[in-house]
């Protein structure tokens, strides 16, 4: 045995199935299949934007979850999102005063120049839009480069890490304490937010005048798009339903070529740039879809209850969304195909979910939360929503789970607590009454339905693989995978198994409504 025989040894309240999650252990380490489905998802299938590239990839997932024996593979449509898009050609260089091939990504949703084009660079210091003016009339032909304060300062530190035991003690160590102390910080991300809205309206009105005046393309960057790395994601007001894309071309490139131009133009150095640039809008279908398959429940009283897990399927278009979120969609996946392996027979329905659409604000949980769990006019759970025993989350990278996150839900934490000691060997040990965003869980979790996300160490998640051109299938760990979807497997399974569902974080106020 793999694992204690003992169900007292994890307390006296949950009553673990040590034999099942034995079977798991030994199904999710002997015969996994995460690499493969990773491998999939991320090299054969291509990057994932919303539109045609996450729907490819979302009909080998359903297609893959039938052959496992799930029922009622889907793709579901949640409501219309609007434009798709891609990348057909790409090609970007300086040809004076030197040749200098420069790694550059269109950011999602830009236009192209049709043709191999030679343009001069405008150069914009100013960045105050009464400024634009003094540019009125000069930016036929240009490519547009502003200029920025960045800096590049040598990496002292490795770009991998995972939590220590010191960190997760702090974590698991966390009161809820009120909400005002959950706020420090408030005032500077309120000037973030400012400064990010001038930009913003400085962006907006210039690319106006760029694309009525017949500009080329523009130039951007940030601070961390170095050492090889760009950080690109999208300018996505052109997917929107009715919008008419511009031909501007909208280019990344990193901060250490960005800097080396603008040091150029100050030094009035006459520099030539070429492109040829090609992208490709889809508006054949506007829909949004995720993908759902079941695992029925078999218990008369409970088999209309489900456990929900699920990831974000989607990805942006640098690379091919290894670790944001083909990680996590793997992971889900072969939790589900391991319990299916084993051949359990939950007690309750368990559903996965892929979402799309949440790399552009979780529209995909989004909209299945308000199609299915709450009732449009009242704001309450439906019945179905009701009978969401709880739902589980994975999309911070490649990392190994070392925990999970309460969300405020103190209730859950002495249940996870047990869950998690038989993982205990695993590095799987913390239970911390923290919250965590931007992801989908937010999605149940504002309607009161327990949702939860994993803590997983970050490996190189923020430093080198989120939203960037790096986030290729070589950057997941094997190990850490094959972890994670054990541990998934046995939460889902335990919470499947369970006599009641998951509690909420405060007594239900939603009411049965009719739909």
């Amino acid at each position: 045995m793999l694992l204690g025989s003992s169900v007292l040894a994890y307390g006296q309240t949950e009553k673990l199935d040590m034999a099942t999650l034995d079977k798991i252990r030994q199904e999710g380490q002997q015969r996994s299949q995460v690499m493969e489905t990773a491998f999939y998802l991320t090299d054969v299938n291509g990057p994932r934007l919303q539109g045609p590239g996450f729907v490819k990839a979302a009909n080998w997932s359903k297609d893959k979850l039938a052959a496992w024996g799930l029922q009622n593979a889907r793709l579901e449509a949640w409501g219309d999102w609007g434009k798709g898009w891609t990348v057909e050609r790409c090609y970007f260089a300086m040809t004076a005063p030197y040749y200098k091939s420069i790694i550059a990504v269109p950011r999602a949703w830009s236009g192209s120049t049709n043709k191999l084009q030679t343009a001069d660079i405008l150069f914009i210091s100013d960045t105050d839009t009464t400024a634009l003016e003094n540019y009125k009339g000069k930016l036929k032909n240009k490519i547009i480069l502003i200029d920025q304060s960045y800096k590049v300062t040598p990496s002292f530190t490795g770009d991998a890490d995972r939590f220590t035991d010191e960190e997760l003690q702090k974590m698991a160590s966390e009161t809820a304490g009120p909400r005002g102390q959950r706020m420090q910080g408030d005032s500077a991300m309120r000037r973030r937010l400012m400064a990010m809205r001038v930009g913003n309206l400085f962006n907006q009105k210039m690319r106006k005048m760029a694309k009525a005046e017949g500009a080329v393309g523009i130039l951007n960057s940030t601070q961390n798009s170095k050492d090889g790395t760009l950080f690109v994601s999208g300018d996505y007001a052109n997917a929107a339903l009715g919008a008419t894309p511009d031909d501007l071309a909208d280019l990344s490139i990193s901060v250490e070529d960005y800097l080396m131009l603008c040091r150029l133009m100050k030094a009035n150095v006459p520099v030539k740039l070429e492109l040829d640039v090609k992208t490709k809008f889809f508006a054949d279908d506007i829909k949004g879809y995720n993908v759902l398959a079941d695992i029925p429940g078999t218990d008369p009283k409970l088999k209309d209850e489900v456990v929900m897990l699920g990831a974000h399927l989607d990805s942006w278009h640098a690379a091919t969304g290894a670790t944001d979120n083909a990680a996590g969609s793997s992971v889900m996946m072969e939790a589900v195909r391991i319990l299916k392996a084993i051949g359990v027979k939950p007690r309750r329905t368990i559903r996965l979910a892929l979402w799309s659409g949440e790399e552009q604000g979780l529209h995909g949980s989004k909209n299945y939360v308000t199609n299915h769990l709450v009732n449009a006019t009242t704001n309450q759970l439906t019945k179905e929503g009701q009978n969401v025993a709880a739902y589980f989350n994975v999309d911070n990278g490649t990392g190994k789970i070392r925990g999970i996150y309460l969300q405020g839900n103190e209730a859950a934490g002495p249940i996870f607590a047990q869950w998690l000691k038989p993982f205990n060997d695993l590095g799987a040990t913390t239970v911390t009454i923290q919250n965590t965003g931007g992801t989908d869980h937010l999605s149940f979790d504002r309607y009161g339905i327990p949702g939860f996300q994993f803590i997983q160490d970050p490996i190189e998640y923020s430093t080198r693989t989120h939203h960037t051109n790096m986030d290729t299938y070589d950057h997941l760990q094997p190990d850490d995978l094959k972890q994670a979807a054990i541990i998934v497997a046995g939460f889902v399974y335990n919470a499947a198994m369970r006599d009641q569902k998951i509690p909420a974080k405060q007594p239900a106020t939603a009411q049965q409504a009719t739909r």
